[in-house]
């Protein structure tokens, strides 16, 4: 490709909208332009990139034994009925009407759509298993679009879905995917950890997400140093307590805290160490229920795990209801003497003693609490966040990374096959309901989460499998001399012949501009042809990242020596 014919519009301002690497490198290189909030529209550069992910990601898809399918974005309200999501999905679920009234929505995800095709393709068990995929445009009304594709309202993804006879045919086909997954992301040459997830509003059984480790993800991971364990922190468990609950030391009394609303704060005033203090957060179920949750002091409050645990979703109470349930206002609730409330003891809060909490009464703490002296102990489960340093499940110790999913995998069961009324006839001829598998990858997500891994001061640095080129010859006043300028154009056209990926730099602009548009753009390997080269028969060579550059032979063999 000649620069002089494919447009190119680099800028050395970042804008001001954009808050991370891979939103300001996007702008700033041209590959993507907004046309709304969370919408975009992907350049010719921007889209070479993102057809490098599809193809990987295609290529490994059919590798795994998954047939393609192309399935529509727009989705008839019935099925999302039919599923129970219509209403559960909330307003992420961008609903219409078409010119007759009827209800549709853009798809977020297509378990719906792919149900109701093979509840009519589907005629008998001897069809099973079947994986079907597609790569295809998706819809997400986010409430606060961000972080340019990161964050998009309209991305480009990979979902692909398995039906099965039976739970050990599902587990099959998810271990396979899981290895197709991997194999993807270590094409794209990224660093990247599996780690165990919730399954969210998805639903299912099992549930793992792929995740490229960047500074700026929005998901904190937790990681074994052995390397044998990693969880979303959403969903890695904490390793049960080990000590015995010390026998209470002094009597349950009253203290004045006036002015002392956060934990931090009574700790500070009564000289107690959080770790020696309980938090009581009044939470309220979809159900409208209330559950008051107790933690230790310096411990965080995971809202999976109790809505897991409750099995009913849950967020934390408004200070209204806070005030009905505990008679006080948020900073000074605890646990004793609450009647009628169901109430959640985190593993480590339930082993504690002498402890400080909230006496429910503006102004007031109570000291020197303790469990089934003063107060009963409620029900015990493993309700927190798991910290840095602690002893993960695999023996090793936690550490704490931040990771961009870029793919889940699910094992759903049958929850849509069942409620979508799938069936086919079985050995016996009688009804058999499908086990089901969801597969999920972000291409045009990957192409961000690559960038806030890959990039530096001057610029983003493709992994070669995806940059938009993987080599640019930088023709230095070729012009000049008819010679040089054909032996430029024989290096070019030979590079091609070699099924190398080559942009010809021609543009009529100083060389330290297209050098950094080279570093800008990302492309990994840069050759520089020139008179004074030609002279000597060698190209300067700078591969991307390089503190220097090199001389190497004028030849395509020396150029494609360095690609690999």
């Amino acid at each position: 490709m000649r620069l002089s014919r494919f447009p190119i519009t680099t800028s050395k301002d970042i804008p001001a909208d954009a808050e991370i690497p891979s939103h300001q490198w996007m702008l700033r290189s041209g590959m993507i332009r907004r046309i709304a909030a969370g919408v975009y529209t992907w350049s010719p550069l921007g889209l070479k990139v993102l057809r490098h992910v599809e193809r990987i990601v295609r290529e490994e898809m059919e590798a795994a034994g998954a047939l393609e399918v192309l399935m529509p974005m727009v989705q008839p309200a019935e099925l999302w009925q039919e599923s129970g999501r219509w209403d559960q999905m909330g307003p992420e679920l961008l609903r219409l009407q078409d010119r007759h009234h009827r209800d549709f929505c853009l798809g977020p995800t297509h378990e719906e759509v792919v149900t109701e095709f093979m509840r009519r393709e589907l005629k008998s068990y001897r069809q099973l298993p079947l994986n079907l995929f597609q790569i295809q445009t998706k819809f997400r009304d986010e409430t606060r679009p961000r972080f340019g594709v990161m964050r998009a309202r309209e991305f480009l993804m990979k979902d692909a879905y398995s039906f099965h006879r039976a739970p050990e045919c599902l587990r099959d086909t998810y271990a396979i995917m899981r290895t197709a997954y991997t194999h993807i992301l270590r094409r794209i040459g990224v660093d990247y950890r599996v780690v165990a997830a919730d399954s969210g509003n998805i639903g299912g059984s099992a549930s793992e997400e792929f995740h490229v480790l960047a500074d700026t993800g929005e998901d904190l991971l937790a990681i074994s140093d052995s390397g044998d364990f990693a969880a979303n922190v959403e969903a890695a468990p904490c390793t049960a307590p080990l000590p015995a609950r010390p026998e209470p030391g002094a009597a349950m009394e009253a203290v004045s805290t006036p002015d002392q609303r956060s934990l931090d704060e009574v700790g500070a005033f009564l000289k107690v160490p959080l770790a020696r203090c309980l938090k009581t957060l009044v939470l309220r179920t979809e159900h409208d229920e209330a559950v008051l949750v107790v933690l230790r002091g310096d411990h965080q409050l995971n809202l999976i795990k109790v809505s897991r645990y409750l099995g009913d979703n849950c967020a934390l109470a408004t200070e209204a209801r806070v005030q009905q349930v505990c008679g006080t206002t948020p900073g000074f609730v605890g646990p004793v003497g609450i009647d009628g409330v169901r109430i959640l003891v985190d593993r480590d809060a339930s082993v504690m003693a002498d402890f400080v909490c909230g006496a429910n009464a503006e102004g007031r703490h109570l000291l020197h609490v303790n469990w089934d002296r003063d107060l009963p102990l409620g029900e015990v489960a493993d309700l927190r966040n798991i910290e840095a340093g602690e002893l993960a499940p695999d023996g090793g110790r936690i550490e704490l990374k931040r990771g961009i999913e870029v793919g889940h995998i699910f094992e759903l069961g049958q929850k849509y096959s069942q409620s979508m009324h799938l069936s086919v006839p079985d050995e016996q001829g009688q009804p058999l309901v499908p086990f089901m598998g969801c597969y999920g990858v972000g291409v045009s997500r990957i192409v961000g989460a690559v960038i806030e891994q890959c990039h530096d001061e001057f610029g983003i640095r493709w992994p070669q499998s995806i940059a938009p080129f993987q080599v640019l010859i930088v023709a230095l006043n070729p012009k000049k001399d008819p010679e040089v300028e054909q032996a430029i154009e024989d290096l070019y056209q030979g590079l091609i012949a070699a099924g190398v990926d080559v942009a010809l730099d021609d543009r009529d602009l100083r060389p330290g501009h297209r050098f950094a548009d080279a570093d800008l753009i990302g492309i990994p390997h840069r050759i520089v042809a020139g008179a004074r080269g030609f002279a000597t028969q060698t190209l300067e060579y700078k591969r991307r990242g390089a503190d220097s550059a090199e001389d190497i032979v004028w030849s395509v063999a020396s150029v494609q020596e360095k690609l690999y």
